[in-house]
């Protein structure tokens, strides 16, 4: 259900999460945010539901973990990240320079 503001405001909820989604992933760090924005912004949507849910887990966890496991110098104790720390690598390392650009 969406609030009165959003209503006012002509915003879907799906709309509202994105923006939500895309602030979260905007971190104290840049090196987080060349990883996390276009990560958002690209492959996102095509996540399964699983994997969003991971994604939102995951941004929600100390900039200082998630820059040794996208690093990959340490893993996670919750093991259930992995899938979803190895795509963002992936992205990253797969994605061209186009990716970055509006950072």
């Amino acid at each position: 259900m969406m609030s009165e503001a959003q209503v006012m405001a002509g915003e879907s909820s799906a709309e509202a999460n994105r923006r939500r989604l895309y602030w979260h992933s905007r971190r104290g760090m840049w090196e987080l945010d060349l990883l996390l924005i276009p990560f958002l912004d690209q492959c996102y949507d095509q996540l399964d539901a699983e994997l969003q849910a991971d994604y939102q887990r995951l941004i929600t966890l100390e900039d200082q973990d998630l820059f040794g496991w996208l690093m990959r110098r340490d893993q996670p104790e919750d093991q259930t990240l992995m899938p979803i720390i190895d795509r963002i690598v992936a992205h990253a390392r797969e994605g061209d320079l186009d990716q970055f650009k509006g950072l």
